[in-house]
């Protein structure tokens, strides 16, 4: 089991942006000397549910100052960008950080920020798609030609090319049924997400259709490598934890319920009803349904060792990404649960990998 951290950038406490943006950056800079395998940036915009408007550009201020950690994306929203842009930063982010780089994508999920870039969320994964490949072209071929119903490109070289070979790992992020499956064809690592409840549906049948794709597209599961985003507090004992985290979790679902799934009046009607289950379970779940369901392990050290362990048994997941600095929870209180895995938690996992090679 590795551990990262998800980073949002989001808002709710009346702090300056300059403030919010310093202390995410802190806190990432720290998660190398706190023991963590990789950070995770967030791509997101316009409100205060999150606006690193630029994980490339984040995580670039973080490669200058580390030498270890994996920089990570969770995620690049590709809808929203060229992708022969999008090849050409990560490829130099690479370079300038002797090749860290883990490439994760989506097609996010929010109509306001669809609304803002002007692009119609009812033609997200066809530009997603196009857009990877586009991508993926301009890290392994000489010149880029795609021929598609949104992106055109005819014999464009592209410069530079990633260090990593043939390409950074590449995550995508599922939610959907037809994403599970459409991940494990294409034989990419897969972002999963026990926050969002998968949906109301069954994880572990969302699971077993990424593996039973990748088999059937030739790919071994036992060489990709599944992260679960999941909230992660830890306290010195359980009461306290669960005292000082359940506003900050709760503030994200009652949010999250806000701008996930607008009124049907507001946006297409097959976009509402693919994300008006989303918004139905963040409106309506229990802070029990959320401990049971592993979407938020609230507790001290031992019992966030054995819940990790639970889960990572039950699901198979490789990756932990720890969504702790959320709904303007104190920087302090973030690093002191950083401090306590690092000493207590991440340790035993360690052994565990150990013993086992």
């Amino acid at each position: 089991m590795k551990f990262g951290m998800l980073h949002l950038f989001e808002n709710p406490a009346g702090r300056t942006e300059h403030e919010i943006v310093k202390e995410q950056l802190d806190l990432m800079r720290a998660a190398e000397d706190l023991g963590f395998d990789s950070i995770w940036p967030a791509e997101h915009h316009f409100t205060e549910y999150g606006y690193c408007a630029s994980p490339a550009l984040s995580l670039a201020a973080i490669a200058s100052v580390t030498k270890r950690i994996r920089l990570g994306t969770g995620v690049v929203v590709l809808p929203f960008h060229n992708p022969i842009r999008v090849a050409e930063e990560f490829a130099l982010l690479d370079l300038i950080s002797d090749g860290r780089v883990d490439f994760g994508v989506g097609r996010g999920y929010q109509p306001v920020e669809y609304k803002g870039f002007k692009v119609d969320q009812e033609h997200s994964r066809g530009i997603f798609n196009e857009s990877l490949e586009v991508i993926l072209q301009a890290w392994t071929r000489d010149r880029v030609n795609f021929k598609g119903v949104h992106f055109n490109i005819e014999d464009q070289e592209v410069r530079p090319k990633p260090l990593q070979q043939p390409h950074p790992p590449v995550w995508v992020a599922g939610i959907t049924d037809a994403t599970f499956a459409m991940v494990g064809k294409w034989g990419f690592n897969l972002l999963c997400a026990p926050v969002f409840g998968f949906q109301g549906k069954s994880a572990e049948g969302l699971l077993d259709q990424y593996r039973d794709a990748l088999r059937a597209g030739g790919h071994d599961p036992a060489t990709k490598e599944i992260a679960a985003l999941t909230m992660v507090y830890c306290a010195e004992t359980t009461e306290q934890a669960r005292r000082e985290y359940a506003d900050a979790v709760l503030w994200y679902y009652r949010t999250i319920a806000k701008y996930v799934a607008p009124p049907p009046s507001q946006q297409p009607v097959k976009t509402y009803e693919l994300y008006s289950q989303t918004r139905k379970l963040a409106e309506t779940i229990s802070w029990q349904q959320l401990l049971d369901a592993g979407a938020v392990i609230c507790g001290n050290p031992d019992y966030c060792v054995e819940r990790i362990q639970e889960i990572s048994a039950k699901y198979g997941f490789t990756q932990l990404l720890c969504w702790t600095r959320l709904g303007g929870l104190d920087s302090r209180k973030v690093m002191k649960s950083m401090e306590l895995m690092q000493k207590h938690v991440i340790p035993h996992f360690k052994r565990e990998a150990k013993q086992a090679a």
